[in-house]
């Protein structure tokens, strides 16, 4: 297998591109409106926003009274959210392994944790991170998410495979899509009470029309693309968009098939 063919291990880190993040995938953020009132913040409370992009919502927690720091792995996002919100506070850290030395309120997530798929890392650091009776909430992919653009990716992979020698039926999975059982029970032995969680489909049309799920593949399997010759790359986009036409293309608009998880919990006293 050539070096310009090598399928990226899960655990590769991100690299990514937050003006594409903005203007293409605004959905993203927009959808985080219903998990803030979940949220209900209060002014005073001290909020950690894990994950927070380019902190459109990190934006919105203060302007409710909060105090906020947004977290987030990747430095460009970091960097673009302190060019967005120069008086709010922002730290590069990773969600799996981070520690601030006074406690929160609140830990807010939207559109982030099915990146990290050290999923009990997260949830001990939120535990420390908690003050007693503090609450967590999230939202997330769920299991099934993007199933059918998975499905579709590993495809493609094998078609690759007959042409340039990648493995067949690669496993490449860099997220993390619990079940609401796994999750709960995961949140419950790190001392976090479940009070609310619940998993749904969100039919999510893409921006930009035509262009949306090649757009969309360029974001969020970016990391599978760049390692792949320019040929190869554009018959990987090609076969996804071939496959999914029939079922995923409705009205000139592309329909991902997200399903979510949105959960409430307390860390326990």
């Amino acid at each position: 297998m050539s070096e310009s063919t090598q399928v990226p291990s899960p655990a590769s880190r991100k690299r990514w591109d937050p003006a594409l993040y903005d203007s293409k995938h605004s959905f993203v953020w927009k959808y985080g409106q219903e998990l803030i009132e979940l949220l209900a913040p209060q002014p005073g409370e001290l909020i950690l926003d894990l994950g927070c992009g380019t902190a459109h919502l990190t934006s919105q927690l203060a302007l409710a009274g909060a105090s906020v720091t947004g977290l987030d792995h990747s430095p460009a996002m970091i960097q673009q959210a302190r060019q967005n919100y120069p008086d709010l506070e922002f730290v590069e850290g990773d969600a799996s392994d981070f520690a601030f030395p006074e406690p929160f309120d609140a830990v807010f997530s939207n559109a982030a944790l099915h990146w990290v798929k050290r999923a009990e890392d997260v949830v001990l650091c939120l535990a420390r991170a908690l003050k007693p009776g503090g609450r967590f909430v999230a939202e997330f992919g769920g299991k099934g998410n993007i199933r059918a653009i998975h499905v579709a990716l590993l495809w493609a992979l094998d078609e690759l495979g007959d042409e340039l020698g990648l493995a067949k039926g690669s496993e490449w999975n860099p997220w993390y899509y619990p079940s609401i059982g796994e999750y709960a029970s995961l949140l419950e032995r790190h001392g976090l009470a479940v009070r609310h969680a619940i998993l749904f489909d969100r039919p999510t049309p893409l921006e930009e029309g035509e262009r949306g799920l090649r757009l969309w593949l360029e974001m969020f399997a970016g990391e599978l693309l760049d390692t792949l010759s320019p040929a190869a790359r554009e018959q990987t986009i090609q076969s996804v968009e071939r496959q999914l036409r029939p079922t995923r293309f409705r009205d000139g608009s592309w329909i991902a098939d997200y399903a979510r998880i949105r959960v409430l919990a307390r860390r326990e006293p």
